[in-house]
């Protein structure tokens, strides 16, 4: 059976495309490759720049979600240039300030922790609000999570209940939508990555290791694994998935009691 997805033809709003690592670059690749239209809303003009031979002929639009009135400023500007409705979205966005290096939890600053509040997880209650206008009737809304919201990892800090919240907007939305759409909403919970951004986390290198040793196959997650999920998602193959996290992880969740982990840590013990 051919185009067994059935985006093509459709529109899709990516937001979050840093770079050609990013989870967004490979979910707007792979949309394009099945004969979907794709619109770019990236950070800002600098960024923009810098993919400017990549995305070459491609609509992109600049929206800092962090400038108030910015989403809704966006949403009114790709209606008027031509894009009258979107059959989905991708939220890839996220971020939090690790300038000054690993903190314990109870040092987080005020700021820090509502910064990365509003970037990474009211984002994107805005962007529903501003695009539900032209959301079309099965439209699907995708978020980018984290594998488990059980663990505490140092390293990772405050973007832990960052993330949780994130997780729980998806589920309100998709009940407030309920009401008077058939527009769905749901997050990937991906596991660890090799991305630019992950890079930025104090210690990430070690815990991606540790991780890739705890998944069932020794092998951590490609890109492109979590973007196959989330192409998933978009698409109304889907159209029983609603207000749902879908766990990406290779299984790490599930291997905690592994008997080389076992073997590893009972050595260092001694």
């Amino acid at each position: 059976m051919t185009d067994f997805l059935q985006v093509s033809g459709k529109t899709f709003l990516v937001f979050g495309v840093a770079n050609r690592k990013s989870v967004a670059w490979f979910t707007a690749k792979s949309l394009e490759e099945q004969g979907a239209r794709v619109i770019y809303s990236v950070r800002s003009e600098a960024r923009k720049k810098s993919l400017e031979a990549q995305l070459a002929g491609k609509p992109v639009f600049v929206c800092d979600v962090e400038r108030a009135g910015a989403v809704d400023g966006l949403a009114r500007e790709i209606k008027a240039g031509g894009h009258p409705e979107l059959h989905g979205i991708v939220h890839s966005i996220a971020f939090a300030n690790y300038s000054e290096g690993f903190k314990a939890f109870h040092e987080t600053k005020r700021d820090d922790f509502l910064q990365a509040m509003g970037v990474t997880t009211f984002s994107l209650v805005e962007v529903a609000r501003a695009f539900k206008p032209v959301l079309a009737k099965h439209a699907s809304v995708v978020t980018i999570g984290i594998s488990s919201l059980q663990v505490t990892p140092d390293n990772y800090g405050y973007m832990g209940p960052i993330k949780a919240a994130l997780d729980s907007c998806v589920r309100f939305l998709a009940k407030s939508f309920s009401a008077d759409t058939s527009v769905r909403f749901n997050s990937v919970g991906s596991g660890p990555l090799k991305t630019s951004a992950s890079a930025g986390i104090p210690g990430y290198l070690e815990s991606y290791l540790y991780a890739e040793k705890l998944t069932f196959r020794k092998q951590n997650l490609a890109t492109q694994e979590v973007a196959n999920a989330v192409l998933f998602l978009l698409s109304e193959r889907s159209s029983g998935v609603n207000g749902t996290t879908l766990i990406v992880d290779a299984g790490l969740g599930s291997n905690y009691f592994d008997q080389e982990i076992i073997r590893l840590a009972m050595r260092l013990e001694k």
